[in-house]
């Protein structure tokens, strides 16, 4: 009940379509337009599993996005916290598919290929044909390959690109207009290490368990499924723990496990 009020709260336009909340149809709003869109969700409740079907119009926006969905449809926990994130990617699609059409002055290319010249053309590994999608590349301290998507408006660098990350917690830049590319990179390794205990209690589980779900997890997932004996497995979550050590340093993300359930397989999941 709790889940259908927050989805009623954050999508009061998608109603669900049977009792047993696996069908839901209606529209997503976003910037103030409506998007017919219909969600059927297996009986296991597996997210990973839903069918996403939508208007062509929609389909179209979100085409340059759907690697960013497919991985929070993996790591989001319920249907309403995929759906703020299908918001929140929304409202940055739409926002650049109408920069689209806002003619780019001769110095936001100049800038922007400076930019990529001073931070090194070894970091990018993706820019469209447009000089609007830049992606860059970085390692952690243990050797973890990590992406960076930048989505940059015509009025670059005067306001920052929007950026997506594949973080279990929000990635917030902090920017001014005399910044660069390479103030957002030196941000996303900050963050990254503060990130680096988390990961590393995730790998340790992954790597010294028989993890059964799922099966290939993002770096935002928060949860594994381990089998702990033949008829029963206990379900993890990682939590980030955050605490400000000040206004300018990146946040310290402590790693705690949880165990909220075990159960055997021979009995029934809880509703």
């Amino acid at each position: 009940m709790a889940g259908a009020r927050g989805l009623l709260r954050h999508c009061p336009l998608l109603l669900p379509q049977d009792r047993h909340g696996t069908a839901y149809e209606g529209f997503v709003t976003a910037q103030g337009r409506d998007f017919h869109i219909r969600i059927l969700v297996p009986v296991d409740f597996q997210l990973k599993n839903a069918r996403i079907e939508c208007s062509w119009h929609l389909k179209k926006i979100l085409h340059g996005y759907r690697h960013i969905l497919k991985q929070r449809l993996h790591s989001c926990p319920d249907l309403v916290s995929f759906m703020v994130e299908l918001k929140t990617v929304l409202e940055i699609a739409l926002k650049n598919t109408q920069d689209l059409h806002i003619p780019r002055p001769p110095e936001y290319y100049s800038c922007l290929v400076r930019d990529l010249e001073i931070l090194g053309w070894n970091k990018v590994a993706y820019v469209d044909t447009g000089l609007t999608t830049v992606r860059l590349k970085a390692e952690d301290s243990c050797g973890r390959q990590h992406l960076i998507t930048l989505k940059l408006n015509a009025k670059y660098p005067t306001e920052p690109p929007d950026c997506l990350v594949d973080f279990p917690v929000p990635f917030a830049v902090s920017w001014m207009p005399q910044n660069s590319l390479i103030d957002i990179y030196n941000q996303f390794l900050a963050a990254l290490e503060s990130l680096k205990e988390f990961w590393d209690a995730l790998d340790e589980i992954d790597g010294k368990t028989w993890v059964l779900e799922p099966e290939n997890p993002t770096r935002s997932a928060t949860t594994r499924r381990i089998a702990i004996g033949r008829k029963s497995f206990r379900g993890i979550q990682e939590q980030c723990l955050s605490e400000r050590r000040g206004r300018s340093s990146p946040s310290k993300h402590a790693a705690r496990v949880l165990f909220p359930w075990s159960r055997s397989r021979s009995e029934p999941a809880e509703n």
